[in-house]
């Protein structure tokens, strides 16, 4: 079962958020080069797309997330199942 929607077209991203491909893909770890393969069609690997999306698509900024905070959250939500209901609930509203 797949989480997340895939990625079909990249390029339709980046134009979306105003980007060019140096600034798209380099808040990923990809060169411009690499980018334009992927956007040309190459398959991109599940590290990358991942990163697209938790990046492009998810809007997380990888700068302000930590280890800590992930584990935090798990154990939130395996621990205290109600409380992470009603803050995803809050924040799903605020966004």
């Amino acid at each position: 079962m797949n989480a997340f929607k895939p990625i079909n077209n990249v390029r339709d991203i980046r134009k979306k958020l105003g980007l060019n491909q140096i600034e798209f893909w380099s808040q990923v770890g990809v060169t411009q080069s690499g980018g334009s393969r992927y956007e040309a069609g190459r398959n991109m690997p599940k590290p990358v797309r991942e990163l697209v999306r938790l990046v492009h698509v998810e809007q997380v900024d990888l700068s302000k997330l930590s280890k800590t905070d992930l584990l935090i959250s798990e154990r939130l939500k395996a621990q205290y199942p109600d409380i992470y209901n009603e803050l995803k609930t809050l924040i799903v509203q605020e966004v």
